[in-house]
């Protein structure tokens, strides 16, 4: 790990109801460390989903902060982070969406989050794709947590 990499805690290993759809389905608290970035963009996605990995939360254009905090709300620029914007999740809805995996064995879900030295001109509603894209070559720092959730 390089010296000016992100740790992001969730504070959690297994996601608790609250953040999922056997809940109130609001984001959960993340903790940045380490952060000399401006900006942090975030990619919160499943890989284990059958059919192919389902992204739950695509946010960017978030100003350097050690904390996001819960309950972000699912607007195209969330209030909590003013100047940030959300993307669409693989349900095509507008912000976070909780854990909801089938029934059976536990998910795997990683908070991904970017460090970025600028802004990415990137309209609401975009998809991991051109989030992904409007990054290259912009990545200053990364980090990443993962919490698995399961229902029975």
């Amino acid at each position: 790990m390089a010296d000016d990499d992100l740790t992001i805690e969730l504070n959690f290993k297994t996601f608790p109801a609250r953040y999922t759809c056997e809940g109130e389905e609001v984001s959960p608290p993340i903790h940045i460390l380490g952060c000399t970035s401006e900006y942090l963009a975030l990619i919160m996605d499943d890989p284990d989903c059958p059919t192919g990995t389902f992204d739950h939360w695509l946010i960017w254009n978030i100003k350097a902060t050690d904390m996001i905090p819960e309950n972000i709300s699912r607007e195209e620029h969330p209030p909590e982070l003013p100047g940030s914007s959300q993307g669409l999740n693989t349900g095509r809805e507008l912000g976070y969406m909780g854990p909801c995996p089938p029934r059976g064995k536990p998910h795997r879900y990683f908070v991904k989050v970017y460090g970025l030295g600028e802004p990415l001109s990137l309209r609401p509603g975009a998809s991991k794709v051109r989030l992904e894209k409007a990054m290259v070559g912009k990545v200053l720092q990364y980090g990443e947590a993962m919490a698995t959730f399961q229902r029975v």
